[in-house]
Order: C-alpha cells, then structure tokens, then sequence
C-alpha cells in the first residue's frame, strides 16, 4: 500500500481531506485500516499577499517545501486539498519531487463520467476565475459556468472571513443555495464545491443540485491509488497536457 503525502494549503478543508481518507480506508478495508498518510502544512497567512500580487513562483517555492517534507518522509505521492492552490502548482517551472493528483482533473473526470453537461463552479475568487477548473472542465468537454460577480464576491468572503475559520453560519449557507438554485435555473445539472472548506457548509442533503465535493472525490482517488485500483501520478506540478 502506498505513502499518501498532504500537501496542505488551508487547514480545515485539508482537515477534511485527512479524514475522509481515514473513512474511506476503512470502508474498503475493514475498521480503523487506511493507508499511511502524513500532512504537511504551513501557514497560509504569508501566502495571502503572494496571491493579491499574482506571484506564483513564490507561491510554488512556499509550497515546495512542504512538498519536499513530504518526499524526505517517504512519501509515493501527494494530494494539495486546496484547490486555488492547483493555480500555482500548473505554473510550477520547477517539477514537484514527488508527484500528485490533480484536484481539478478528478473533479472534470468525476462531472464526465456522471454524464453532467453543465456545472457551476463555486469556490475562491481566484478559483472561479482562474485557469485551472476551466482547462480540466474543457479537456473533459464539460461546460463550466461561474456565480455573477457579486455572487462570487460573497462566495469568496464567506470562505476566507467565515469556513476557513471554523465558522458555519446559517445565513451564508442561505446565500450559497440560493447562487445554487438560480444557476440550476440556467440550466446547471451540477454544483462543483470546489473550495475545499465549502463541503463544510453545503451537503448534498440541502443543494438544490447534484454536489461534486472536490475534497472527497480527491480524498477518495488517493485512497484508491494507495491500494492499487489507481494507476499512480506522474504530474509534478506545471501545465496537464
């Protein structure tokens, strides 16, 4: 069974990540087994400036570190729970030393192989409006549509102000189902919670479409690669071709 790495960027999303693959390790291989996991995190505080900046060869070298932690502890890959994170780490110049999923693929491929055609996205400003989800979306050939400005700006506010916090408010979790329903009303068949925080506050129970979590379909994959029913990665960071 294989070393799975964490390379964590936010805290409580890659809490949930670690967790979920403790639940899944269990479910398929019997009470309190999963494959060995070892987290990484630094603070994501000094990194927050680097993001307003646009600076993601400084962002990719902070990042680097934990990653290379995670190497020198005898780690076969690693998963980042963070998916604006995925931004920097396609435009790494440098290869990972060790390589990872991509959170972003296993997302588009899990909205492909549910035969979705039309998926919102919610997540980070820079998540929304960044490269990585639409590139993956596109090489799947799924149609990928993003909250109206305003509603991005909420989104993003309730992630870094509230769920990145530990806080679970009721109103925002209003705010976000009601972004969910009017996009399903344009003709959305799915909702990407492609923070990884937001699973935290949206269940599938409550959303008013079908929930593709990024953080336990990523939790799951690499379950799947530890035990072998997954080929094992060969990104290290830079563009997916």
């Amino acid at each position: 069974m294989l070393h799975i790495g964490i390379l964590a960027h936010s805290a409580d999303g890659a809490g949930l990540c670690y967790l979920e693959m403790c639940r899944e390790g269990a479910r398929r291989s019997g009470a309190h087994e999963h494959p060995e996991i070892t987290l990484s995190i630094l603070p994501m505080g000094p990194t927050l400036p680097l993001w307003e900046r646009g600076d993601l060869d400084a962002i990719n070298a902070y990042l680097m570190r934990s990653a290379q932690r995670l190497a020198d502890a005898g780690c076969d890959f690693f998963v980042c729970p963070d998916n604006t994170a995925h931004i920097a780490l396609d435009a790494a110049r440098s290869p990972y030393p060790l390589p990872g999923l991509h959170i972003a693929e296993i997302v588009a491929q899990r909205a492909k192989a549910d035969g979705r055609e039309r998926v919102a996205l919610l997540g980070t400003n820079w998540t929304m409006k960044g490269p990585a989800y639409a590139a993956a979306f596109a090489r799947a050939g799924v149609t990928l549509d993003i909250p109206h400005e305003a509603e991005r700006a909420m989104i993003d506010r309730v992630i870094f102000d509230e769920l990145c916090q530990g806080v679970l408010n009721a109103a925002s979790r209003e705010a976000y189902l009601r972004v969910i329903a009017r996009m399903k009303g344009e003709g959305c068949d799915a909702v990407a919670l492609s923070c990884t925080e937001i699973p935290l506050l949206i269940t599938p129970e409550v959303a008013p479409l079908p929930t593709l979590d990024s953080t336990r379909l990523l939790a799951r994959a690499a379950v799947a690669v530890a035990n072998g029913e997954r080929p094992k990665p060969v990104w290290r960071g830079g563009a997916m071709l």
